[in-house]
């Protein structure tokens, strides 16, 4: 609960500050997220001439098989960091996906099977919690949509930390179930996830706890290059040309093209053009409507939509995402519930990935960016797929069919094998073409 007085960097550390993004203030790398001077967010600075002469391409295959691969790109300083095979998810070839849009290089990179609890955040809470553990905090948490509970419930639980999450009452069961099973204290509070978020800035204040998306969210970010770094890795040491990833706050957006831009500085892979675009649901899509209406601030929106764990409609990087979109010739858009539910169907008959509703999303604007031509048939698209459909089961009930319900004898077999060949036809013969 308190902060330890130990030295928060060593001579190794290649991360040296905390600066603002705005105004270019310099901070201590201490629990701290916004500027004193101008209150813009505080983001880590790194010694890139120092990582470059010490990180090759030969230093990270030799690494973990994690994301602490890339240890000297992260705000940690310790030899051992929570590792719990957290990374390395597999890029996929999605060969038949990219025909039904007309994509001749689709790559999924799929973090649906991230360790410990299927989703990216796994990634950035095992950046924040090792350096809660630098800094000095024996009580934990975050204030969550989902997917980041169940990641801090379980990371805290491996590091035997204290851990106390907060998420809208309305949440997922299976999420909600998701968090419980590790055992920290969970606070459902009957309100959105930026009411949420506002709650959690108050108890960090009064109780000293450190907070992964809050207090040290400067740290916690910075886990989401690891997505830019291992696509480059695994295209064979070369950047993609399009990537297309859902957007909540923005920073994961953000982040990845700060990956792949880190890379570039430290001469591990060439540079060229990548575009970014962004997927948002129309129900919580202050990002992509600012976009659509060439506006250069956010409006918060009241969410509603299925999909809720990119369900944030105050978003704290929004502005840096329609930077970063419009800089890289990149776009946001923005996909209906429907649309959101049939990218989650396309994707598993197509590809055997069952994402969650923030991987529909993502689906969803690839297919109409694909659709309007936006997206060059030749190019190298990645789209990220950021969380596991086991946990969003809801989204898709009542969307899916049900089971033929036979007797244990051929011809009852053979009765509903011919319904179920009568439906597939009909169920073709809907699809618009």
């Amino acid at each position: 609960m308190v902060l330890a007085t130990a030295p928060t960097t060593s001579p190794r550390a290649a991360f040296t500050h905390l600066r603002c993004k705005e105004c270019g203030a310099e901070y201590e790398p201490k629990a701290t997220h916004v500027c004193e001077l101008c209150f813009g967010p505080l983001e880590v600075a790194y010694d890139y001439a120092a990582i470059r002469e010490r990180v090759s391409r030969d230093s990270i295959r030799q690494g973990p098989h994690s994301i602490w691969r890339y240890k000297d790109f992260l705000p940690v300083t310790t030899a051992t960091p929570i590792d719990l095979g957290t990374g390395l998810t597999p890029l996929i070839r999605a060969e038949r996906l990219g025909r039904r849009l007309g994509l001749k290089n689709l790559y999924l990179k799929n973090d649906a099977v991230n360790m410990p609890t299927l989703s990216f955040k796994d990634r950035v809470v095992s950046v924040a919690l090792t350096r809660a553990q630098e800094l000095g905090f024996t009580t934990v948490g975050c204030a969550s949509t989902g997917n980041l509970a169940n990641s801090t419930a379980a990371i805290a639980a491996h590091a035997g930390l204290e851990c106390c999450v907060f998420i809208p009452a309305d949440l997922e069961a299976g999420k909600v179930l998701g968090t419980l099973i590790y055992r920290p204290t969970v606070m459902a509070v009957k309100g959105n996830y930026d009411q949420v978020n506002r709650l959690c800035s108050e108890v960090a204040n009064t109780h000293g706890w450190g907070f992964v998306n809050i207090n040290l969210r400067p740290y916690y970010s910075e886990g989401s290059k690891t997505l830019g770094y291992e696509v480059v890795e695994q295209l064979g040491w070369r950047l993609p040309d399009h990537i297309v990833a859902p957007l909540a706050s923005g920073s994961l957006f953000t982040k990845i093209h700060k990956g792949f831009r880190e890379f570039v500085e430290v001469g591990l892979v060439e540079d060229r053009p990548v575009r970014c675009s962004g997927a948002q649901a129309q129900g919580c899509s202050p990002i992509a409507q600012a976009f659509a209406e060439h506006r250069d601030f956010v409006t918060p929106v009241k969410p509603n939509t299925i999909a809720k764990s990119i369900a944030i409609g105050n978003p704290a990087d929004g502005v840096y995402a329609l930077d970063q979109a419009r800089k890289t010739g990149g776009s946001i858009d923005m996909a209906t519930d429907a649309e959101i539910v049939a990218g989650i169907q396309l994707l598993a008959e197509t590809e055997g990935i069952f994402t969650e509703t923030a991987g529909g999303t993502t689906i969803a604007v690839l297919q109409k960016l694909a659709a309007a031509g936006r997206i060059d048939p030749e190019e190298v698209t990645v789209a990220y797929i950021t969380g596991n459909g086991l946990k969003t089961q809801e989204a898709v009930q009542g969307y899916v069919g049900e089971p033929f319900t036979i007797e244990p004898q051929l011809d009852s077999f053979a009765r509903a094998l011919e319904r179920s060949h009568t439906l597939e036809r009909l169920e073709w013969q809907t699809i618009p073409v």
